[in-house]
């Protein structure tokens, strides 16, 4: 049994200017937590990850989410660090052993935006649009509505994808309205999409903090931050996406939401043509998560297959 009491802490997080905001969230909020943590004794510890310095090829041709995950995952697991900040939609739904996901900070707007100067929704580009993304989901999405488009790779966070939409290099490109939220960039270009008109991501706009297994010191530090609706629907999300294709090869894409006692999880299985499709939705209550999303998986994997 670890002491109870830590009084110094290791956060580690990416080096993008939206981690670095992230980890500092988490680190303001522990402070706020707890009296015996301060600015002096909380350090952020900044570390490169394979997805952060390949920047020209997709993700699905390079092994998917872990990618932005494994080297702060083996800093965790050897103790370099106590606690690894992640955006949860950059997170497999299967941990490396002897790690595990033991906080859920509020979620933020989990919409995707829509970023053109010519345009100001996916319909109103003109003919033959060049798109970028580097999303193999928002490319499905996007060609399932206008099949007309050009998709080029779009990678980089997003000041470099801003930067490629300044220069031309595509006439439109989407965002994680998050993001750009945590970033506080108001730029006229965006226009949030609505959940009923582009289903997001799983997990889009949450932030989760990875812990060893073992260290329930850091736990007990934790538990104040942890936000129980968004734990449960990213719960569910995650499940459902685990059911169906746990890496960042199919375009999927699930949002639940919770009222009351009632949880219900909306899912959608694409092509990454666009030309198929797939989408149903699920009710249930918000006691059992994971069952929830697993039933969506198995009802979307029967029908789409």
């Amino acid at each position: 049994m670890q002491d109870t009491v830590k009084t110094n802490l290791k956060i580690g997080t990416r080096g993008s200017k939206l981690a670095l905001m992230q980890a500092a969230e988490v680190k303001n909020l522990l402070i706020i937590a707890h009296e015996h943590l301060n600015q002096e004794n909380i350090d952020i510890i900044v570390m490169s990850t394979m997805g952060d310095r390949i920047q020209e090829q997709n993700l699905s041709d390079l092994g998917g989410k872990g990618l932005f995950t494994e080297e702060i995952e083996r800093a965790l697991y050897v103790g370099k660090i106590d606690i690894a900040v992640h955006s949860l939609k950059d997170m497999p739904t299967k941990l490396p052993d002897g790690l595990e996901l033991a906080c859920f900070l509020e979620r933020e707007d989990a919409r995707d935006a829509f970023l053109s100067g010519k345009a100001k929704t996916l319909i109103d580009l003109p003919q033959g649009s060049v798109v970028g993304t580097s999303s193999i989901r928002r490319k499905a999405q996007a060609l399932a509505i206008r099949p007309d488009l050009e998709i080029v790779n779009f990678r980089g966070n997003v000041q470099t994808r801003l930067k490629k939409l300044d220069n031309g290099v595509a006439d439109a490109t989407f965002l994680a309205m998050a993001g750009l939220n945590r970033l506080n960039i108001n730029d006229p270009r965006i226009n949030p999409i609505e959940i009923v008109d582009m289903l997001p991501a799983v997990a889009q706009g949450a932030i989760t903090i990875e812990v060893a297994c073992g260290n329930t010191a850091i736990k007990n530090i934790l538990q104040p931050l942890n936000h129980t609706e968004t734990e449960l629907r990213v719960r569910a999300e995650r499940a459902m996406l685990d059911v169906l294709d746990g890496s960042c090869r199919t375009p999927i894409a699930g949002h639940a939401t919770i009222n009351g006692d009632l949880l219900s999880l909306n899912g959608h299985i694409l092509g990454e043509d666009g030309k198929t499709s797939y989408s149903e939705q699920i009710n249930g209550s918000k006691t059992n998560p994971e069952s929830l999303g697993e039933k969506l998986g198995e009802i979307i994997k029967c029908a789409s297959s």
